[in-house]
C-alpha cells in the first residue's frame, strides 16, 4: 500500500473553485463580446443601437474586471499567471476602445474589437481546457 503525502500550498494544483470563477467569468466576457457585435452590426445597417452598444460596453467593462479578478485568484491558488496579464491588458484595452469609438474613430474602433475578441478568447479558451497548463 503506498500513501501520498499532501503537497505544500504553494505547489498544490489550482483549485476547481477559481478554475470555474475563471471559466464563468470569461464565457460572460465572450458573451458580451456576441452582443458587441450584433449592436454594431445594427449601428452599421443605420439601426438606432448607440444606446445598446453603449450599455454593452459598460457590461464588457465589468466582465472585463470580474475577469482580472478571477484569473488573479486563480494565480494566486497555483495557477498560470499569463492569462491575469492578458485579462489584464484587454480590460485596459476596453477603456481606449470606448474612447476610440466615442471619438468616432472607425478606423481604430473596429480593428480595436479584434484585439479584445482575440485576448478574450484566448483566456477563455484556456480556461475550458481539461487540465489548463501554467
Amino acid at each position: 500500500m503506498t500513501r501520498t503525502q499532501s503537497l505544500p500550498a504553494t505547489t498544490r494544483a489550482p483549485g476547481s473553485s477559481t478554475g470555474r470563477a475563471v471559466q464563468a467569468t470569461a464565457a460572460l466576457s465572450v458573451l458580451v463580446l456576441l452582443w458587441q457585435f450584433v449592436t454594431a452590426g445594427r449601428l452599421l445597417s443605420q439601426a438606432d443601437a448607440m444606446d445598446a452598444h453603449g450599455t454593452g460596453a459598460i457590461a464588457l467593462h465589468v466582465a472585463g474586471a470580474l475577469l482580472v479578478v478571477a484569473t488573479l485568484l486563480h494565480a494566486r491558488a497555483g495557477g498560470a499567471r499569463w492569462p491575469v496579464v492578458v485579462s489584464a491588458a484587454v480590460f485596459v484595452a476596453g477603456f481606449v476602445q470606448a474612447a476610440i469609438g466615442d471619438a468616432g474613430n472607425m478606423t481604430a474602433h473596429v480593428p480595436g474589437s479584434l484585439v479584445l475578441t482575440v485576448g478574450t478568447v484566448w483566456v477563455t479558451a484556456w480556461a475550458f481546457r481539461r487540465h489548463p497548463a501554467a
